[in-house]
């Protein structure tokens, strides 16, 4: 099955976004972006396996993997201009994304926008896939986002517990390869009360481009784009419509 979903198709985009959830999130988590946004711009949501509608798709062995899936499912809708947005993993997953699809001789994104995680060369690893299912519920709840009544239910709690142990997996295990530099613009943006990642790590992400970076801080922890979503929908619209002239003119 398909990772990417959309849900507010255009006639004519300019440009395409696509967007990859944090760990333990799904395409959903986009649903309500796509409506919001201008007609020059169509928002293409990744839904990662195990989860959704792809609850019996078999989780990838590593973000290898998982990106190579990806770039399968992207790479034909790159005939056009495209930017792409990820969510804490997300960001790592969307900056793998990029190579991989420069490796396939397909052209670079037009911006690269990442949220809430620190840079590749920065990724600390860890062991939270690891912990028993009271600790790894203590951890979410930790960074916010998620719910406390969803674990109610025995069944739905051993459901999702599966899929965010099995992300916790891929991103803690992943290891950086030492690539050339992306020539695109990066944008970071964070929320200012968030747990594990400050403004200063953030804007290391300019090391990864000879292109342009801006750091957008916004109220919130680590979930702050659900309260300002938006704000965040303005902030990427500003990032992306330096991109397409028909952009502006429809804007």
């Amino acid at each position: 099955m398909s990772a990417l979903r959309s849900f507010a198709p255009r006639v004519r985009p300019s440009l395409r976004l696509f967007c990859l959830p944090h760990g333990g999130g799904g395409a959903s988590a986009f649903a309500a972006w796509a409506d919001a946004l201008p007609p020059w711009l169509e928002l293409w949501a990744v839904q990662y396996p195990g989860r959704e509608d792809r609850f019996g798709d078999p989780f990838p062995a590593d973000l290898d993997a998982l990106v190579a899936a990806l770039a399968e499912d992207v790479e034909p809708l790159t005939d056009l201009p495209y930017g792409l947005f990820g969510h804490s993993m997300g960001a790592t997953v969307a900056y793998e994304l990029a190579h991989e699809l420069i490796a396939r001789d397909r052209p670079a994104p037009e911006h690269l926008l990442v949220s809430a995680r620190e840079a590749p060369h920065d990724e600390r690893g860890g062991r939270v896939h690891l912990l028993d299912d009271t600790d790894l519920m203590a951890e979410l709840d930790r960074l916010g986002g998620t719910d406390p009544e969803v674990f109610e239910d025995e069944e739905v709690r051993a459901l999702i517990l599966r899929y965010v142990r099995e992300d916790y997996r891929l991103i803690e295990n992943y290891e950086p390869r030492h690539y050339p530099p992306l020539e695109c613009p990066i944008t970071a943006l964070l929320g200012d009360a968030d747990p594990d990642l400050t403004p200063a790590e953030a804007e290391r992400w300019r090391q990864v481009t000879t292109g342009s970076t801006e750091l957008r801080v916004f109220p919130g922890g680590h979930f702050y784009l659900v309260p300002q979503r938006d704000a965040v929908l303005r902030a990427l619209l500003a990032a992306l419509e330096a991109h397409t002239v028909s952009g502006r003119r429809q804007t």
